[in-house]
């Protein structure tokens, strides 16, 4: 297990090395589905059984991807 970020970590045997949230098997990616189809962070909280700070590190993270992303404009 590596952690990427702060709370956010990688393990090739857990969800095939996907960014999940640390000491958990919820991948980042599901969280910020969650979030984007409407659920608060108290019924993900609740659902997946993380807390505030989880998901405010799976954002913090996610952010700092994008941050650094280049995205080149064809046509």
């Amino acid at each position: 297990m590596k952690e990427i970020a702060k709370g956010i970590t990688i393990d090739e045997k857990i969800r095939f090395g996907k960014p999940v949230i640390k000491g958990t098997r919820v991948p980042v990616v599901l969280v910020l589905a969650k979030l984007a189809g409407g659920m608060t962070m108290e019924e993900i909280e609740k659902e997946y059984q993380v807390n505030k700070e989880d998901i405010l590190a799976v954002l913090d993270y996610t952010s700092k991807i994008l941050e650094n992303e280049k995205i080149k404009v064809v046509g």
